[in-house]
C-alpha cells in the first residue's frame, strides 16, 4: 500500500507539472521552435534505411529534399520567415540534392539524372543570385564604388 501511494503521488505531481508547463506556454514554444525536426527526422530515416539496405536508392530523392527543406525551415525559424523571400530558390536546390544523391549512390548511373540535378542546382544558384542582387544589389554597388574611390584616393600614387 505505501508503494502505491508513493507511485500515485509521483504521477499526480508529474501531471500537475505538465499541466502547469502547458498553461505557461512551454510546449507551444518548443513546438514552434522544433517543428522542423518533424521534416528532418524522416529525411534522415530514409537515408538510414537506404544505408541499412532496407530501401532502394530511390528513397534518397525524397530524403535529400526533406533534409534541405528542414534546414531551410530551421534557418527561417531562427532568422524570421521574412528571410524566405530571399531563400526560396533553395526549394529548387533541395530537389537537386535529392537527385544528385540518387545519381551518386544508385547502381544505375543515368546521365540524365546528373544533368537534371546540375541544371536544377545551377538554376537555384542563378535565382538566388538574382534575388540577392535585386534586393541587396544597391548595397553591393555602393560598397564597390566606395572601395574603388578609396583605392583611387589612397592607393598607389604616382610620384613625379
Amino acid at each position: 500500500m505505501p508503494n502505491n501511494k508513493y507511485s500515485a503521488g509521483i504521477l499526480v505531481l508529474l501531471a500537475g507539472v505538465v499541466i502547469l508547463l502547458g498553461k505557461l506556454g512551454v510546449f507551444s514554444f518548443l513546438g514552434a521552435i522544433f517543428w522542423p525536426l518533424l521534416v528532418l527526422i524522416p529525411g534522415i530515416l530514409l537515408h538510414v534505411f537506404y544505408f541499412g539496405r532496407l530501401f532502394p536508392a530511390a528513397v534518397l530523392v525524397p530524403g535529400g529534399i526533406l533534409i534541405v527543406y528542414a534546414l531551410l525551415f530551421i534557418v527561417c525559424n531562427i532568422f524570421g520567415w521574412n528571410s524566405l523571400k530571399y531563400l526560396w530558390p533553395l526549394f529548387i536546390f533541395g530537389i537537386a540534392v535529392g537527385l544528385y544523391e540518387y545519381y551518386l549512390l544508385s547502381s544505375t548511373k543515368e546521365r540524365v539524372i546528373l544533368t537534371a540535378s546540375i541544371a536544377l542546382a545551377a538554376s537555384s544558384a542563378v535565382f538566388l543570385a538574382l534575388v540577392l542582387l535585386w534586393s541587396w544589389g544597391i548595397y553591393a554597388i555602393a560598397i564597390v564604388l566606395i572601395g574603388a574611390g578609396s583605392w583611387m584616393l589612397f592607393g598607389r600614387r604616382n610620384r613625379w
